[in-house]
């Protein structure tokens, strides 16, 4: 008899456990902010450098130009979408100076560049640094 007893409590413990309401909750995604390590270099006359990074979510792409040598220097800098062999640009700034920034949307996890290019305008070579900050 005891047996019995014990089989309808348990029946009737999993059957209380079962029947309890519980409230659902949508989770949440929140995406950190990436800035890259400086990309930086020197450029030559005529020369150019593409960088690689990858995103991981979608959201905004910021470049910045922050420290160009000699200061007076302009320089391109694009962002855009790397294919494995070349950097397709999408955001271009041929008259880029120090503290130059500009911003764009990244609607796809991948990978993307970052081109840092004489525009036609240098006369000597320039150190430049450009941080880079996406999703």
């Amino acid at each position: 008899m005891s047996l019995r007893f014990l089989l309808l409590l348990l029946l009737a413990a999993m059957g209380a456990t079962s029947c309890e309401d519980t409230a659902t909750t949508t989770p949440t995604t929140t995406t950190a902010t990436v800035t890259e390590p400086p990309f930086s270099g020197t450029l030559s006359i005529n020369g150019g450098t593409t960088f690689q990074f990858s995103s991981t979510a979608r959201g905004s792409v910021t470049a910045t130009v922050t420290s160009l040598t000699p200061d007076t220097a302009v320089i391109g800098v694009s962002i855009g979408t790397w294919n494995g062999l070349i950097c397709q640009l999408v955001l271009v700034d041929d008259q880029a100076t120090q503290g130059a920034s500009f911003t764009g949307t990244v609607s796809a996890v991948g990978n993307l560049c970052l081109r840092v290019y004489d525009s036609g305008k240098l006369t000597e070579p320039a150190s430049y640094s450009v941080t880079v900050s996406h999703p």
